[in-house]
């Protein structure tokens, strides 16, 4: 598990969150997931995966409700749009990050959402 846990970091620090993320799905279930999710989350932020750090905190949040999960989320959120805008992330990662923010009921959900649906309706993108 500490290799599992330190591949992963490896993984993520030399941008390959992906591969990370995948090697946490074949740990999901098992007692140490939820540290391999905290780690991911956390790591995949600092290092500006802001996808993948959307998603660990995503899958945070829903098994334990703690409000720094929908903080973390809520960045990771707003730093891949940012590099959505900025042409560094797909296009067509908007409507995955739109769905992560709407799986929590938070009243800046709306106003997220809002921003982001009207950047993509005059970029011409599907969101």
């Amino acid at each position: 598990f500490i290799f599992q846990m330190w591949l992963a970091r490896c993984l993520v620090m030399n941008g390959n969150a992906r591969q990370a993320w995948e090697l946490y799905l074949k740990t999901e279930g098992t007692q140490e997931s939820f540290a391999m999710l905290q780690l991911l989350a956390n790591d995949c932020y600092r290092a500006g995966a802001f996808l993948h750090a959307a998603k660990a905190f995503e899958t945070l949040e829903r098994l334990d409700p703690n409000p720094e999960y929908w903080e973390g989320k809520r960045g990771a959120c707003v730093g891949a749009f940012q590099q959505i805008i900025a042409l560094k992330e797909r296009k067509e990662t908007l409507r995955e990050i739109v769905s992560i923010l709407k799986s929590t009921r938070n009243p800046q959900v709306e106003y997220l959402t809002r921003v982001m649906k009207k950047w993509a309706r005059d970029n011409d993108v599907i969101a």
